[in-house]
């Protein structure tokens, strides 16, 4: 008699091959355009104790990428910082001057600061099996982690020294420490829901929604006390846990620094004053007292990029300050299309199931979806779907919930191949975008270029410097025309010289070739404030519009599906 596996031997069998897969890639691929600035940054936290640096993500998982970088050691570059340097011009430098001084370990650093997050992203296959399995059984838990396991925008940036998988965590876990806590009201569960909202906190800044999901639940859970055989008192008491445990990890993180801010910071807040209303200004002023200085900092960093907007791209369209449509759509182009169809279905399936079967667990993965959806529909930096990355692991448990219903009712042959069909199309879809999942698109774009529907890291990161550099460099070249996410501080590193891209009747006499990454092909992430020979600045569509003769070309080669390489003809 054959026997079934152990679910959990399943999903670390899974587990362990999508480890392998991103393991793979990060030995194929090199720094991203963040990741130059996240990793010296998370270890100046780690060595120097000084928060300046690139305040505008928490600190958190920046340090734990840089946990091995303590046994490494590499030159940590100087912590003093210029007296006029503001945090975004030090954040720069700083990170320039960290990777010229480790030029020599400049691929085993960036190794080895991506083996922590591959790592995180591991847990949270392991969570999603979890849940899963609490919700609804171990085969709908195990059909969840196959579909978090294939699906290209989580293999793409599961790897990756962000913020985003680490929000999903985050997200997911926070989600399922408040179901248990209503479960069984304890001590224990307090102190669990405040460790997942303080890990939530400092995994990425936009998880400050769930602080007010958080305080209702915690007013529900005390008004409602009797219901869950407590007393008012313990529960006002389990929800102070709950409370005042995130706000003493956040301390903790930013080891309980409370300093002023320095000139530099105050002039920069004084340059964005028309950004924000004198309400924020204020609430930055005295929500310093109890968090860290450059926790508060950093989100009123993102407060100001969010009113002011970020130059993008959809569908041919540019603005800067975003649509209201643009995740759904950046998610129905960025996800496999059997992937796709399953998140509508299951949605949709479990909405009625939840209206009509009264099937509450289904809501619990409903509700978060719905309010990070809504959250992030209001939000105008439009650059990736990594950013709605944390409702993706709700999506993969409706998926296999629904999944398991399916063959759970049709007890059938044709089910079956159902099934096997639909994973089957997803790992023919990742193998097709192996390792160039970055800048993945479906096949909805109908033959479209991905830069003609997305920009910035939707399709460009700048990944695949590495193989640009090398072809260079067998070919006798040293130095590059053009203009590439994160060309500014990655190019060097592999012997070519970068030349910027203005002005290009100057500047292409001294190159043969020339580079143009998808993001500025498109024409969204042109820097603005280029000026014409007259001195006046291009307008928009001149800004748009820069690299449109390249379009028509056919480059030499390209590289990642995210760099075109033109050979010049003249």
């Amino acid at each position: 008699m054959i026997t079934r596996p152990p679910a959990a031997l399943l999903c670390a069998v899974i587990l362990l091959l999508m480890g392998a897969n991103l393991f793979s890639v990060i030995a194929r691929k090199t720094i991203t355009n963040d990741e130059i600035v996240h990793i010296p940054s998370g270890y100046h936290y780690l060595v120097g104790g000084d928060f300046r640096q690139n305040p505008e993500h928490p600190a958190l998982i920046k340090m734990w990428a840089s946990l091995p970088l303590l046994i490494i050691r590499p030159t940590p570059g100087s912590f003093a910082r210029p007296p006029n340097q503001d945090h975004a011009a030090f954040t720069v430098n700083h990170s320039i001057d960290f990777w010229k001084a480790n030029r020599e370990s400049f691929e085993t650093l960036i190794f080895w600061s991506r083996v922590p997050m591959i790592l995180l992203t591991l847990v949270l296959g392991v969570v999603i099996f979890l849940v899963g399995r609490d919700l609804f059984g171990s085969r709908p838990a195990v059909l969840a982690v196959a579909l978090f396991s294939f699906e290209p925008t989580m293999l793409a940036h599961g790897r990756v020294v962000h913020t985003d998988i680490a929000a999903a965590l985050a997200f997911l876990v926070f989600f399922f420490a408040i179901y248990k806590f209503f479960q069984t009201t304890t001590p224990a569960r307090a102190l669990l829901l405040g460790l997942a909202v303080g890990f939530a906190l400092l995994a990425k800044f936009s998880m400050i929604v769930l602080i007010p999901i958080l305080i209702c639940a915690l007013m529900y859970a005390v008004l409602r006390a009797p219901v869950y055989r407590t007393s008012r008192g313990q529960m006002v008491a389990y929800a102070a846990v709950a409370l005042f445990v995130p706000l003493l990890a956040i301390n903790c993180c930013y080891y309980f620094q409370h300093p002023a801010l320095p000139k530099p910071e105050i002039d920069w807040l004084v340059q964005n004053a028309s950004e924000l209303s004198m309400w924020s200004k204020v609430a930055l002023r005295w929500f310093s007292v109890p968090l860290p200085t450059y926790y508060v900092f950093g989100l009123y960093t993102v407060l100001v990029h969010h009113v002011a907007g970020h130059q993008t791209a959809l569908l041919g369209d540019y603005g800067k300050l975003g649509w209201w449509y643009y995740f759904p759509v950046v998610f129905a182009l960025k996800t496999t299309i059997p992937f796709l169809l399953l998140s509508v279905v299951s949605l949709a399936w479990a909405i009625w199931r939840v209206l009509a079967r009264r099937e509450m667990k289904l809501a619990l993965l409903i509700i978060p979806i719905t309010i990070y959806m809504a959250f992030s529909m209001t939000s105008r930096i439009n650059i990736g779907v990594r950013h709605i990355a944390p409702v993706f692991p709700f999506l993969f448990l409706l998926g296999g919930a629904l999944l398991d219903r399916l063959l759970t009712r049709y007890r059938s042959k044709a089910a079956v191949l159902f099934v096997v069909l639909l994973f089957g199309w997803m790992f023919a879809e990742a193998v097709r975008a192996y390792p160039n999942y970055i800048p993945y698109t479906n096949q909805l774009t109908f033959g479209k270029a991905n830069w003609e529907v997305l920009s910035d890291s939707n399709v460009e990161w700048g990944d695949d410097i590495r193989e640009l550099a090398k072809y260079l460099r067998d070919r006798g070249e040293t130095k590059i025309y053009g203009a590439l996410a994160g060309g500014w501080g990655t190019i060097e590193m592999y012997g070519v010289q970068m030349i910027d891209y203005a002005p290009p009747d100057i500047q292409l006499s001294k190159t043969r070739y020339v580079a143009i990454g998808a993001g500025h092909l498109n024409g969204s992430t042109v820097s603005g404030g280029m000026k014409h020979e007259d001195g006046l600045e291009l307008t928009n569509e001149e800004r748009q519009n820069y690299f449109s003769k390249y379009r028509k070309e056919v480059p030499e080669v390209v590289f990642g599906n995210s760099i075109f390489l033109y050979r010049r003809k003249d």
